[in-house]
């Protein structure tokens, strides 16, 4: 009986050794809720936001070319860099998700 589970302890512990370390992945970006736009100038005054604060330090990329989950978090660390408040965020958003 004492082989037995000497034998289960030792197999534990190898399996438990060779686990290797798990790190804990990031939690995701918080969720960017913006608001329906309300008329057509919102969207305007997005695609003007857009051009005038993203334009400065890169090309632009095509509103299609991300899906509107996809825009979340760049514009989420866009929005640092850029120094553009929620509000712009928001109708940046509506731009590029309505497009």
């Amino acid at each position: 009986m004492k082989t037995k589970i000497l034998a289960v302890v030792l197999f534990a512990i190898v399996l438990y050794s060779c686990g290797g370390s798990k790190s804990v992945p990031p939690p995701p970006p918080p969720a960017v809720e913006a608001k329906q736009p309300e008329n057509a100038s919102d969207l305007a005054e997005g695609k003007s936001l857009y051009e005038n604060n993203c334009a400065k330090c890169h090309d632009l990329f095509k509103p299609k070319d991300f899906s509107a989950e996809q825009w979340k978090p760049i514009l989420l660390d866009m929005q640092k860099k850029a120094k553009i408040s929620d509000e712009q965020r928001d109708k940046i958003y509506n731009y590029v998700t309505a497009n």
